[in-house]
């Protein structure tokens, strides 16, 4: 740090506060640690009584937390993320696109090890809207040795992209609203307020919903019927529970589908079922969706909206943070659920 002339102190960083006061209006920083000095900037500093300066003399073996946090950014992060300009040393990393956050946890581990960096993320597998910032990363003192950024550099492109976005598809999908009491009319249909809409919301397309009653055959075949019709995505609603009239599971096995997991450790949502027709995913899901405002199938939805497929073990980590709080105000995915 050197004291220098106001004149001649373009380009230089400051390496303290500077207090501006306007009587019975403003007290606060004019100009903060950290900024670098403009020819524009002269006036102003001579207006608050500054004609000498104390800088940052940095060398090129050091970085100013501005530079610092664009070159980490830019080294853990997918090129289809984006950066905003740094402010205070610290810069956000955006998604352009909705989708599924996806984040290599050992890695980013390795990066909070390394001294004075840190970046915080989101939880993996968030399922992130457009414009949303999905992390955040700065130094912790103003400056920082060049070769320590190029060694966080060097271990990023070995480990691989640490932060990327997995894009949200549209899908077409099928619905089976199973239910002999659905079938007949004696109740209300509550498919399109509540999944239906969240179909629509995410951007999908409902190419047909077949109402059918509690009978094996015809669950096979409105099942079969959606895959001729080329959805991407067949959703059954009902009959999933432990009562012998409930046989969605074994129409939906007729129908040649493989099961991959019957019950999940998330409440609501524990009949949960999911399978394969072919190459198109079955979500079976129990009647609970049409009465919980969030429930298993929020958790899983998006992972088949990024192109995912679930696995036993997916499901079986679901477990932690699977308890939904059925808060009076709902905010996910802002909770603990699924997280």
């Amino acid at each position: 740090m050197k004291k220098i002339r106001v004149e001649d102190a373009v380009g230089t960083v400051l390496a303290h506060d500077m207090t501006r006061i306007v009587r019975g209006e403003f007290k606060g920083a004019a100009f903060k640690k950290g900024h670098v000095v403009k020819a524009k900037d002269i006036p102003e500093l001579l207006k608050i009584g500054k004609h000498y300066l104390y800088v940052l003399d940095l060398g090129a073996d050091q970085l100013h937390e501005n530079d610092a946090a664009r070159r980490i950014a830019g080294a853990i992060s997918d090129p289809a993320l984006e950066f905003t300009d740094p402010h205070e040393g610290k810069v956000n990393i955006i998604t352009r696109h909705p989708g599924l956050l996806k984040i290599n946890v050992d890695a980013l581990l390795g990066v909070n090890k390394m001294d004075n960096i840190i970046v915080a993320t989101l939880k993996n597998n968030f399922p992130c809207k457009e414009g949303e910032i999905i992390a955040a990363t700065r130094i912790i003192p103003l400056t920082i040795p060049t070769k320590k950024i190029e060694t966080l550099e060097a271990v990023a492109k070995d480990t691989g992209t640490i932060l990327s976005v997995k894009p949200f598809k549209p899908l077409k999908v099928g619905a089976v609203v199973t239910g002999s009491e659905v079938y007949d009319g004696l109740i209300t249909d509550d498919f399109n307020p509540s999944i239906g809409k969240k179909l629509i919301d995410a951007g999908c397309t409902l190419e047909k919903k077949i109402t059918v009653p509690d009978d094996i055959a015809a669950i096979s075949k409105a099942v079969l019927e959606l895959k001729s019709l080329g959805c991407e995505l067949i959703i059954t609603t009902g009959g999933l529970s432990v009562d012998p009239d409930d046989v969605t599971r074994q129409g939906v096995k007729e129908a040649g589908a493989n099961e991959i997991f019957y019950g999940s450790p998330v409440l609501p949502g524990a009949m949960l079922m999911v399978s394969r027709l072919d190459n198109i995913p079955v979500i079976s899901l129990p009647a609970c969706v049409f009465y919980y405002k969030k429930t298993v199938f929020d958790l899983i939805f998006p992972k088949f909206l990024a192109g995912e497929m679930l696995c036993q073990d997916d499901i079986a980590e679901m477990g932690h943070g699977g308890l939904c709080m059925n808060c009076e105000t709902c905010h996910f995915p802002v909770c603990s659920f699924g997280r």
